[in-house]
């Protein structure tokens, strides 16, 4: 006798006899097969909403970039710095090579400590963008703080935690693909203690906040506020695990050449010690910089030993600043040029107009930040013109670039 149509799968019509498991609905049945399929269209139609709408992050670092091949994913985009490149791939592939293979060797029981990362450099050398490069081609959450606003817990400002909230919200809220991404903290030099000298007045915005960062830096669980500490008291905390999150801080370190200049001329005695003063390049002081000359500077010696690795990036000179306009793929030239296609014009640049721009940028000693600066200000006409033109090809000579940035530059001085 056949099995009633309430016996039956909805969906593939089998009665109950022919499969392991039938669900009972309101109004229907579904097999197990059936629910199991249903199961896998809705994971892969969330898959490609997610890919479409926003980033998708991987946890899965089987297949991490080789060292070399970090370095050349960050040669199209950043120019030169070549031992910053070097340093930072080693460490990245170092750190997720580690979580690939767990923090713990089963063949010997060593286990892999991580390996934060400190960049020196002056201002518009690149610190951010190489940061941000790499978080691109692993495929991690990156987000960017500013030190400058962290204060102890209990002062105005933002608290340590804070630094965590931010890494959520840019992995939305994905708490395990968060808890492998990359911070960077930038200007963590605005944060090194004030004096050696004892005071009445806490540094409640130095020392202080190096010690919130320790714990934090070198692995610990955190109790995170997801949407901020003060505004939201009665919140519920996430409890995240920094000990696979990457920090990379960066700073500028202003006046730090003395104290590099200072320890090299230490043990000045003798004729030797005179040559070796004259190898010193005296233009590029920062290539000499050791962890003794952060805590000289003002760091305290626990947080330097959680960023272990130390590197530095050179000032840009006319040769780089070039390079700069010209040849990333989203240099600041091409930029431009594709801004002026979208309006139908063909933008063409002379040599002169080049040499021109990395002369004022140089003389204005703002780095690659100064590069969009003075071309913005250089084309901000033809940009206020081009779209209600008929033009098909505008070219920026250098004689247009001396008369218009003259001209801006006076009415925004």
């Amino acid at each position: 006798m056949a099995k009633s149509v309430k016996d039956r799968c909805s969906f593939c019509g089998r009665d109950a006899s022919q499969v392991s498991l039938l669900i009972a609905g309101v109004n229907g049945f579904i097999c197990g097969d059936c629910a199991r399929s249903a199961y896998d269209i809705v994971c892969n139609d969330a898959g490609n909403k997610t890919m479409e709408g926003r980033p998708t992050y991987t946890t899965d670092f089987t297949e991490v970039p080789k060292p070399k091949e970090i370095k050349a994913f960050l040669d199209q985009y950043v120019i030169g710095q070549d031992d910053a490149k070097k340093c930072l791939s080693v460490a990245v592939y170092n750190h997720y090579k580690r979580l690939s293979q767990g923090r713990t060797s089963q063949a010997d029981d060593v286990e892999i400590e991580k390996s934060n990362i400190i960049m020196a450099g002056s201002t518009g050398t690149g610190k951010t963008l190489l940061a941000r490069t790499i978080a691109k081609l692993i495929g991690v959450p990156f987000t960017i703080v500013d030190a400058t606003v962290f204060t102890e817990a209990g002062y105005v400002g933002e608290d340590i935690e804070s630094i965590l909230t931010r890494l959520l919200q840019a992995a939305d809220y994905d708490q395990k693909a968060a808890e492998c991404g990359i911070v960077f903290i930038d200007e963590i030099d605005k944060i090194a203690r004030k004096s050696d000298n004892p005071s009445i007045t806490r540094d409640v915005s130095g020392e202080g906040v190096q010690q919130g960062l320790l714990k934090m830096l070198e692995g610990s669980v955190v109790n995170v506020p997801p949407k901020g500490g003060r505004k939201h008291p009665d919140q519920e905390y996430i409890h995240m695990d920094t000990s696979n999150i990457l920090f990379i801080c960066g700073g500028a370190f202003d006046g730090i050449e003395r104290k590099i200049a200072q320890r090299m001329n230490a043990h000045v005695v003798g004729y030797n010690s005179v040559q070796h003063v004259m190898r010193i390049d005296k233009n590029n002081l920062m290539k000499y910089i050791m962890p003794q000359d952060l805590k000289s500077y003002g760091l305290i010696p626990e947080i330097i030993g959680r960023l272990p690795v130390l590197t530095y990036l050179n000032p840009l000179d006319k040769a780089a600043l070039r390079r700069i306009l010209m040849e990333p793929k989203n240099s600041i030239i091409r930029q431009y040029q594709k801004i002026m296609q979208m309006d139908g014009v063909k933008m063409e640049v002379t040599d002169e107009a080049l040499d021109f721009i990395v002369d004022k940028a140089e003389e204005y000693k703002l780095g690659a930040r100064g590069l969009r600066s003075i071309v913005e200000n250089i084309l901000r006409d033809a940009l206020f013109e081009i779209p209600s033109s008929h033009k098909q090809v505008f070219r920026l000579t250098a004689d247009y670039a001396r008369e218009h940035l003259d001209e801006n530059m006076s009415l925004t001085a």
